[in-house]
C-alpha cells in the first residue's frame, strides 16, 4: 500500500480507516517506534481484536508466529498479533542478499517467513516491530507492495509542536498555545518526555480539557525544579522563590555552572536584548522580533516583562557579573559556588541605588 510517517499514521488514527492484515514498523527512535505499535494495538481492541505478542530473537520464535496466524483460536476470532524482532537478531541481511556460511535465519532472510508474509491476508493483523533502523529488505518490499510501512524517524524541528499536540489529543485533551511551546522548548526531540509529561498533567484534568502551561508543573514541594524553572521565578521577579528553587536544585545534584549556563544567562540575554529594544521606542513587537521570537510567544513576552522590569542597566551590570562568577568558579578561585549565585540574584531584584550612575557613565 504505502509508506507512512510515524506522526501521518497516528494522526489517521484519529479517524476511521481500513488498515492492512500487515503493518511494519522500524525506525531510529525507538520512542516513537513502541508508541506507534500502543496506539495501533489501542485502536484495534477498540475494533475487538484480541492481542497477542511474540518477541522473535531466532527462526523458532518466528516458526510460532506462523502457528499463531495459521490455526484458529476458540476464544478470539479476530487477532493482532504483534512481532517484535530484537535487535539481537542479525542472522539474516538488510539488503535482500545471503551472509556467506550463515542461514537465512531472522524475519528478513526466512524465506518461510517471508513467503507467509506475502501471502497473509485478514481477518487478523500481523504487526512486525523492528528494534532497529530499518526493516530487511525483503520485508520491507513486501509491506511496501501489499501492507503498510510505518516509518519512525526522528522528528524535524517543526514537527515537535505537533507532536505534543498529538501527544495530548490520545489522551483526551487539547493544548494550550503557551503549553505546547513549553513542552517544546523544554524536551526537543525528547518525545519519550514529552509524552511522560504530558501523562501526569492528564492525571489531574478532565477529559476534554485545555492544558495550559501551569498544568505542567508537578505541585510536589519537594521535588526537583523541571528545566526554566528557576529562569521563570527570576523573569517574573520572584525573589524568595527563585532562590528556593536554586537551593532545592543544588541540593538535589544541579551543578551550579549548568544553572548559569542554561537558566540564567539565556533569560539574562533575551531580557537585555528586550530592553536595549525598548529603550529605543520600538514596540513590543520589534523586540520579539529582535529575539527571534513571535510576537506571542510567552518566552518573548516573559523576556520584555523582565526588561521592563528591572531595566537596562541593572541587566547590564548582572549579565557582567555573571561572566564573572562563571569565570572565577572555572578558575575555582570561587568555592562558595551556591552562596555565590544567590547572591548574584539579589543583587539584580534588589532595588539598586547606583543604577542612575551608570547610566550617566553609559550616555
Amino acid at each position: 500500500m504505502a509508506v507512512e510517517a510515524a506522526l501521518a499514521f497516528l494522526r489517521g488514527l484519529e479517524k476511521p480507516r481500513e488498515l492492512p492484515p500487515l503493518i511494519v514498523i522500524a525506525g531510529p527512535n525507538a520512542f516513537l517506534r513502541e508508541y506507534a505499535l500502543d496506539a495501533l494495538s489501542g485502536a484495534l481492541r477498540l475494533r475487538g481484536f484480541e492481542y497477542r505478542g511474540f518477541q522473535a530473537g531466532n527462526s523458532n520464535a518466528l516458526r510460532a508466529v506462523i502457528s499463531e496466524l495459521s490455526g484458529g483460536d476458540l476464544f478470539a476470532s479476530r487477532r493482532l498479533v504483534a512481532c517484535r524482532v530484537l535487535k539481537s537478531n542479525r542472522d539474516g541481511d538488510d539488503e535482500g542478499g545471503q551472509r556467506p556460511g550463515r542461514a537465512r535465519a531472522d524475519a528478513g532472510g526466512d524465506d518461510s517467513f517471508a513467503s507467509f508474509v506475502e501471502s497473509f491476508t485478514g481477518p487478523n493483523h500481523l504487526v512486525i516491530l523492528y528494534e532497529r533502523d530499518t526493516a530487511p529488505a525483503k520485508i520491507r518490499r513486501i509491506a511496501e507492495r501489499v501492507g503498510l510501512m510505518i516509518n519512525c524517524a526522528r522528528p524535524f524541528d517543526n514537527q515537535l509542536g505537533q507532536y505534543a499536540d498529538e501527544f495530548a489529543r490520545s489522551l483526551g485533551l487539547k493544548l494550550a498555545p503557551d503549553a505546547r511551546e513549553r513542552l517544546v522548548e523544554s524536551f526537543g526531540a525528547d518525545l519519550s518526555a514529552m509524552a511522560n509529561v504530558l501523562g501526569k498533567a492528564a492525571i489531574n484534568l478532565e477529559p476534554g480539557s485545555t492544558v495550559k502551561q501551569s498544568d505542567l508543573a508537578e505541585p510536589a514541594a519537594g521535588r526537583a525544579p523541571e528545566i526554566f524553572d528557576i529562569a521563570d521565578r527570576l523573569a517574573h521577579g520572584d525573589l524568595a522563590g527563585t532562590l528556593t528553587m536554586v537551593e532545592r536544585a543544588t541540593a538535589l545534584g544541579r551543578d551550579t555552572l549548568e544553572i548559569l549556563a542554561v537558566e540564567l544567562a539565556p533569560i539574562l540575554r533575551r531580557m537585555l536584548t528586550a530592553a536595549d529594544v525598548l529603550a529605543t521606542g520600538k514596540s513590543p513587537n520589534a523586540a520579539a522580533t529582535a529575539l527571534g521570537m513571535p510576537p506571542g510567544s510567552s518566552f518573548a513576552m516573559r523576556a520584555i516583562d523582565g526588561a521592563r522590569r528591572f531595566g537596562a542597566v541593572r541587566l547590564e551590570r548582572a549579565h557582567r557579573n555573571l561572566s564573572a562568577l562563571d569565570a572565577s568558579i572555572k578558575d575555582g578561585r570561587i568555592k562558595e559556588t551556591r552562596e555565590a549565585l544567590c547572591g548574584l540574584i539579589m543583587e539584580l531584584m534588589a532595588p539598586a541605588h547606583s543604577d542612575r550612575q551608570e547610566v550617566r557613565t553609559r550616555a
